[in-house]
């Protein structure tokens, strides 16, 4: 996988672009605005470089045509500024273009890091690609490299792994399959650096913020919070994956909110400048998260001023854009940023939009329509869903099912494709229910079987008066999950199964002569209870919209493969990862466990 960097005549061009722009044209490539929150004709007057929509920032109507048509209203005002600098439309798409109702997506990282597959990750980053083009967006704000080390972190299913080598190994792939030298889609590696690896309580809180660094209980504990790691640790277990990335020909990097030793993170010019751009020739552009630079200080004037002198190139206002562009002009006209950094930042970011070609072709690629949502792209996540699964126990065979066993099938997630996909999937905290277009476990089940009817399906365990229920099953199938979270709202220092899906285990056992838990979750959960009473229990992480990939392999029509990716603790006493190698007692299940 070789870098693909910008050849020399677009560096040339880009020179003499830069001696042409004004102040004013130069700070807005470095300005990166949410799309509610500017009108198209704000990105002439402004000479907006960059448009995002954060998670559930789409378009009235959600489908691909209505996507297409809205990132194209703010790349047509981009035609009427002098220069005619083309803007640059990122969104989260990470586990598939997953703001876009009918696409397809994909198991969340940590899925795809059971099954630990390169070449299946390069082949869903190249898939993501296709279908963000398809609308016209450009640049993804994927893939996450971070490095979890705490599975009570909220984004812990964003990370690949608890193991640094498989996370260099996956996060490259993607990055190589999403920036297909043909049909290229902008990486951006995040979160620089560290943000897997803070400690549990460190997380601030701004007085001057509103917000979500405001919510109550456990929200926001160990997101954003304090790396407090040597920096030979730093390096070895967070830095590496951004060295490999970058090989790959990573040409963005999203700076994270995190802190290491208690300096923001986007206020570390050591890390930014001297470690990603000199030490180890990151030639891209670095771009802030949202509203992060606002955390630095309570004075947003010297907020902005430390963040780019650091070496944010560009910064995710991504609100009030106007009063950033007053600030960093009025820093660069007294001197406290110099014009130097503000060229660099610029011509970082003008390289890269040449090296994707957006100045001979920003538009949606229309002729991949047809491809967003297609059946070659589900069967792609069909198999992905099947390589993830991870057989965690397996009494006397009691995996495969049989294809003429009557199965009793509880639990709403049984039936759920939001539950499925977890957050970041339609909105930002995903949902539960039919939001969007895919396949349940229950369909696929019903799929694999001689007659509908030996599926039994009741959401709360009831079969009594169901239409096949009123006897005792040859087999139970209990569906249990996480409910959706993304973020700091996903922090959570519990990890156990819900009450309710407790007693559900618990209710089932009584119905049936086999009894198999399936379990939807983000990260591990506290099972041991449960683990008991079944006679069969698989990780299904968060799957996406294939669910029938699960049914695939409950059936036996493809292995258990699935390693796990993360250490299975026994006890929350061995949370997080340092605890438990600090424990005299085993894990319940070892990093790479999975039966087969």
């Amino acid at each position: 996988m070789q870098a693909q960097t910008p050849v020399a005549d677009d560096q040339a061009t880009v020179d003499a672009l830069i001696q042409r722009m004004t102040l004013a044209e130069k700070i807005g490539q470095m300005t990166q605005v949410e799309k509610n929150s500017l009108q198209p004709e704000d990105v002439t007057t402004y000479f907006i470089g960059s448009v995002l929509s954060g998670g559930g920032g789409t378009p009235a109507v959600n489908d691909t045509a209505n996507w297409a048509q809205m990132v194209k209203t703010f790349q047509d005002a981009t035609l009427a500024t002098r220069l005619r600098i083309p803007l640059i439309y990122g969104v989260d798409a990470v586990h598939g273009h997953n703001n876009l109702h009918g696409a397809v997506i994909f198991p969340h990282n940590v899925g795809l890091g059971a099954a630990d597959d390169p070449s299946l990750v390069r082949e869903i980053g190249h898939i993501t690609a296709r279908e963000l083009l398809a609308t016209g967006v450009h640049w993804n704000f994927a893939p996450a490299v971070s490095v979890p080390q705490d599975i009570r972190w909220g984004r812990s299913y964003e990370g690949f792994s608890e193991d640094t080598q498989r996370v260099i190994d996956l996060s490259a792939a993607y990055v190589d399959g999403l920036q297909d030298a043909k049909r290229r889609v902008l990486a951006s590696v995040k979160h620089f650096v560290g943000d897997g690896g803070t400690s549990w309580g460190t997380t601030q809180r701004y007085e001057w913020l509103t917000g979500n660094w405001q919510a109550p209980g456990d929200s926001f504990k160990v997101d954003q919070g304090d790396t407090q790691v040597d920096e030979e640790t730093l390096r070895a277990v967070h830095l590496a994956p951004y060295k490999t990335a970058i090989e790959a020909g990573a040409q963005n990097i999203m700076v994270s909110f995190s802190s290491w030793q208690g300096l923001k993170m986007h206020a570390h010019r050591y890390l930014l400048t001297d470690v990603l751009k000199g030490e180890m020739g990151f030639e891209g552009f670095l771009i802030s998260d949202w509203m992060a630079v606002q955390q630095i200080d309570r004075d947003f004037y010297t907020s902005v001023v430390h963040s780019i002198n650091a070496g944010l190139d560009m910064i995710m206002v991504p609100y009030d854009f106007k009063t950033f562009i007053t600030e960093i002009t009025r820093a660069v006209e007294a001197g406290d940023i110099p014009m130097s950094r503000i060229d660099d930042a610029v011509r970082r970011i003008l390289k890269v939009k040449f090296w994707l070609g957006l100045f001979k072709n920003s538009a949606a690629h229309y002729d991949l329509i047809p491809e967003v949502g297609s059946e070659a792209h589900r069967k792609v996540a069909r198999n992905a869903v099947a390589k993830s699964l991870t057989l965690l126990k397996n009494n006397l065979g009691t995996l495969p099912l049989s294809r003429n066993a009557k199965v009793f099938v509880a639990g709403k997630a049984a039936d759920d494709i939001g539950l499925q996909c977890g957050g970041w999937t339609i909105t930002w905290q995903g949902e539960s229910g039919a939001t969007t277009i895919g396949t349940t476990l229950v369909q696929g089940l019903r799929e694999n079987v001689e007659e509908e009817e030996q599926i039994v399906f009741s959401a709360d365990g009831n079969f009594e008066g169901v239409a096949g229920g009123g006897e005792r099953a040859q087999a139970a199938i209990v569906v249990v999950a996480e409910p959706p979270y993304a973020e700091g709202f996903g922090d959570n220092k519990d990890l156990t199964l819900s009450a309710e899906d407790v007693a559900l285990i618990e209710k089932m056992r009584t119905l049936s002569d086999k009894l198999i838990v399936v379990l939807l979750s983000g990260r591990p959960l506290l099972i041991a209870d449960s683990l008991a009473l079944s006679d069969a229990f698989v990780a299904a992480w968060l799957p996406g919209t294939e669910g029938a990939g699960v049914a695939d392999v409950l059936f036996g029509d493809k292995p258990f493969t699935g390693k796990t990716s993360f250490s299975w603790p026994r006890s929350i006493d061995q949370v997080p990862l340092s605890a438990l190698k600090a424990s005299e007692e085993a894990p319940l299940f070892p990093l790479g466990y999975g039966l087969s």
